[in-house]
């Protein structure tokens, strides 16, 4: 017995019945009611979201002689026939895929030209997948949408309005754009179950999501699928049932595979793939899903929340449970890894997949786990600071982290020096006659609001050379560096000049002199890399006594 499918038997017959397009719906039905239809229209977005339905209700209500505040009955003659797809003199439906030539849009174009039926009627023209017309049907048919017939309408809708932008841009200017937007998983669980209601069968929850999740935002991706599942399970939807039949990875499996991973069992990765294998588990749909697996864990994680929408309240609570045993930073490498994978469909067109889908499990088994820094500090300060092996710890820890640690303990000015500073920098030694003024130039340009962002920190190469009996303070920089600079400005010289005598108590002015030595060697991306470190652990005394007592080094 032949019955028509979900997908079209359950399509909306009004603007209200849009599901997920309430932006579209509203102005479309506002439109008809207040007699202000535009001549062009260009529906864009996904596949089966609405669009072509939405261009259905449209032409239904221009020319339903029973609507009502803008909406069609959906029962009388005129709207059974288009909502069917009948044929009807005043609605055509065109699929540019296959009509896309310019004797087409000509055709078109001419037909166009003649009047509706009735009087109180509209012609409304439906183009489907418009971005398929060529250049020249797009150039034929750009006359008529610039000069429309009275009582004649067009909509366009496509997927790729882009190639519509590169074929035609003036088509776009005389069109009223509508960007339909993907339906949310909960509006499709919403809509699967009135379906079923009407259809008088019972579902799980735990049955629809999955069907919800696979549409990816498509209502009839999502009614294909339930049909699909129908046609096998009859008057009762089981969650077996839906994972059968559509060859869905169980979230079971994804929750024990999180198992392994926690406990670091890396070895049990070759058995647990083995086993997707011999279940006949599609990888690629496996490698989605894991996806969506590590993405809910990590939400979790970062919302701190004790339920997730979009999935049932009992594996919402087991997610919840297992993502406590993983530090989000964990979590966002192996979901950054596993988009790596599919880099330009590189999985997808693989012939391997299974060796793929081991190495990437198996790197996420044998990840180097993230540790809090609290728990490193709250770990150094319960022992004394010391280091079991100092032999080892100068073999691995860099020259200029070490030198740098030295003098971290020491208490002095050294520790603010940045990474590039020479010997006779502003951090070479804060002993002498000079350490005082060194100490009150390191506090001006770390807090002073006297300058200007970003030149407290150009100023730290500037080298202090001399203190005069009659306050001269002698500075150098090495010349066209930013730091001479700095120092040519007369007004940030002279403000300097200012906040120095303020902070010493006594009158100073500066002189300086450009360095003749040639610029530094161009710092390469290791190095800046190498620097930004150093800066980290100078900064940061707690971290400084984690370094040395752990022997770290700090990779990124």
């Amino acid at each position: 017995m032949h019955r028509p499918a979900l997908a079209r038997l359950y399509r909306p017959r009004a603007f209200s019945e849009i599901v997920g397009q309430g932006h579209v719906s509203a102005t479309l039905r506002t439109a008809v009611e207040r007699g202000r239809v535009a001549h062009a229209y260009l529906f864009c977005g996904p596949r089966g979201i609405g669009k072509t339905t939405a261009a259905r209700v449209l032409a239904m209500a221009l020319n339903c002689e029973d609507r009502r505040g803008g909406e069609p009955c959906g029962s009388c003659e005129s709207c059974e026939r288009i909502w069917s797809g009948r044929t009807s003199l005043d609605v055509v439906e065109i699929d540019a895929a296959s009509n896309r030539g310019v004797d087409d849009a000509r055709d078109l174009r001419e037909r166009a030209m003649y009047a509706p039926s009735e009087e109180s009627r509209y012609k409304v023209y439906i183009i489907d997948e418009a971005h398929m017309l060529t250049r020249e049907a797009w150039n034929a048919f750009l006359k008529i949408l610039e000069e429309p017939p009275p009582r004649v309408v067009f909509v366009l809708a496509t997927t790729e309005p882009g190639k519509i932008y590169q074929s035609a841009p003036p088509i776009l200017s005389r069109c009223q754009r509508f960007d339909f937007r993907r339906i949310t998983l909960d509006q499709i669980r919403k809509r699967l179950v009135e379906v079923l209601r009407a259809e008088n069968v019972e579902a799980e929850e735990a049955a629809l999501i999955p069907i919800a999740r696979k549409a990816d935002g498509a209502l009839r991706d999502a009614l294909s699928a339930l049909d699909q599942v129908l046609a096998f399970s009859g008057e009762r939807i089981s969650p077996e049932d839906v994972h059968l039949v559509l060859g869905l990875i169980e979230e079971e499996l994804y929750l024990e595979l999180f198992e392994i991973l926690r406990e670091r069992r890396a070895a049990e990765i070759f058995a647990y793939v083995q086993r997707l294998v011999d279940g006949g588990y599609d990888l690629e749909e496996f490698y989605k899903g894991l996806g969506d697996a590590l993405r809910l864990l990590l939400r979790i994680r970062l919302e701190a929340g004790d339920t997730l929408s979009g999935v049932s309240e009992q594996l919402s609570e087991r997610y919840v449970t297992i993502a406590q045993h993983f530090a989000p930073g964990d979590l966002l490498r192996m979901l950054s890894a596993l988009a790596d994978l599919d880099t330009d469909g590189r999985f997808r067109k693989s012939e391997q997949q299974r060796i793929l889908i081991e190495v990437a499990l198996l790197k996420f088994a044998m990840l180097d786990r993230t540790v809090e820094l609290e728990e490193l500090m709250e770990a150094v300060r319960s022992e004394p600071p010391s280091h079991p092996n100092p032999g080892r710890r100068a073999a691995s820890t860099p020259a200029r982290l070490r030198e740098r640690s030295h003098e971290a303990k020491r208490g002095g000015a050294a520790a603010a020096e940045p990474p590039g500073d020479g010997p006779q920098g502003l951090a070479a030694a804060d002993e002498g006659p000079l350490g005082g003024v060194r100490a009150a130039w390191l506090e001006m340009i770390t807090d002073a609001k006297i300058l200007r962002p970003g030149q407290g920190v150009v100023l730290r190469a500037v080298q202090i050379t001399d203190l005069t009996p009659d306050g001269e303070l002698r500075v150098s920089a090495a010349a066209g560096t930013p730091a001479a600079e700095v120092l040519a400005d007369r007004v940030i010289r002279h403000r300097i000049e200012e906040e120095l005598s303020r902070r010493l108590g006594r009158p100073i002015r500066m002189s300086e002199a450009a360095q003749d030595e040639p610029l530094p060697p161009r710092v390469s991306q290791e190095t800046s890399r190498r620097q930004r470190l150093d800066r980290l652990v100078e900064g940061d005394e707690g971290l400084q006594q984690i370094v040395d007592k752990l022997d770290l080094e700090l990779m990124e």
